[in-house]
C-alpha cells in the first residue's frame, strides 16, 4: 500500500499534517470541483456558440481571465489577454474604421474565433486543477454513463502524452537539422511525411499503453471502483457559479440598456 507525499510527510514530521492542512486551506478558493469547472465550460460553450450569443462573449472573457489569475498562471493570463485584444480589435473596431469588405471578412472571422478562444480560456481551468483520476472520481459521483467517463478519462490521459511526443519528435528532427522554412520548402512532402510517421508511430504505441493501464485499473469494469480522492463540492464551486451567473446578468442588463 503507497502513500501519497502528504502522508508521507504527515507521519514523518511531526505537526505537519496541520500544516498540509493550512495549505489546503489557504489554496482551497482557488481550486473548484472538476464538476463545477465542467458546468462553466459547458455554460460557456452554449453561451456563446449559441445564435445570438455575441454579446455574452465579454462575461465569458472576464471568467477566463479571472480562472487564469486566480491559478497563478501569469503566462496564460498574459496571452489571453493579448489574444482577446487583438481579435476584439480586428472583430469589432477594424471593420468600423476601414469599411471595406476585406476587414468585414476578417472581423467576421475574428469574432468567431474569439468565441473558441473564450472557451478554451474557461477550459483551461480545468486542466491546470484536475487530473484525470479526480475528472473521473467526479464524473463517477454525479453518476455519469460509463459511456462517457471513460472516452473523457482517455483523452484526458491521451492529449498530454501525445504533446510530449510530437515535442520529442520536433527536437529530433531539429537535431537533424529536418526543421525550418527552407527544408519545408524545398521538400514540402517529405518534411511532412518526416514528422507525420514517428508522430503516428507514437501515438499507436501511447493509445496501446493506456488502454493496458486502463485495463489493469479496472476503467471500464462493472465494479465500481474506490477513489483515494472524494470529490465534494463546497464554498468555492459556488463562489465561482456566482461569479458566471453575475457576469452573464450583467452582460443581459447592458444589452437591455442599450
Amino acid at each position: 500500500m503507497s502513500l501519497s507525499s502528504e502522508s508521507i510527510a504527515a507521519v514523518s514530521v511531526p505537526g505537519s499534517e496541520s500544516r498540509v492542512q493550512a495549505v489546503t486551506r489557504r489554496e482551497s478558493w482557488r481550486v473548484t470541483d472538476p464538476r463545477t469547472s465542467i458546468v462553466l465550460i459547458l455554460a460557456t460553450s452554449l453561451a456563446v456558440m449559441a445564435p445570438g450569443g455575441e454579446f455574452l462573449v465579454p462575461a465569458g472573457i472576464v471568467l477566463g481571465l479571472l480562472l487564469a489569475f486566480a491559478d497563478r498562471a501569469k503566462r496564460h493570463l498574459t496571452l489571453l489577454a493579448f489574444a482577446f485584444a487583438v481579435l476584439g480589435c480586428l472583430g469589432y473596431v477594424l471593420p468600423m474604421l476601414v469599411p471595406t469588405g476585406f476587414s468585414v471578412i476578417l472581423g467576421v472571422a475574428a469574432a468567431f474565433l474569439l468565441r473558441f478562444v473564450t472557451v478554451y480560456a474557461v477550459a483551461l481551468h480545468l486542466f491546470r486543477t484536475a487530473t484525470p483520476g479526480t475528472v473521473t472520481a467526479a464524473l463517477r459521483a454525479a453518476r455519469v454513463p460509463r459511456g462517457l467517463t471513460v472516452p473523457i478519462a482517455v483523452v484526458l490521459r491521451f492529449i498530454p502524452v501525445v504533446a510530449s511526443e510530437v515535442t520529442a519528435v520536433v527536437d529530433s528532427m531539429r537535431l537533424h537539422g529536418l526543421t525550418g522554412w527552407r527544408a519545408l520548402l524545398r521538400h514540402p512532402v517529405l518534411s511532412i511525411g518526416r514528422f507525420t510517421v514517428p508522430v503516428i508511430a507514437s501515438t499507436l504505441r501511447v493509445g496501446d499503453d493506456l488502454t493496458a493501464a486502463a485495463l489493469l485499473r479496472g476503467l471500464g469494469s462493472y465494479q465500481r471502483p474506490t477513489s483515494r480522492i472524494v470529490p465534494r463540492l463546497g464554498w468555492p464551486d459556488l463562489l465561482w457559479i456566482v461569479i458566471a451567473a453575475v457576469l452573464a446578468a450583467g452582460c443581459f442588463i447592458l444589452r437591455g440598456l442599450s
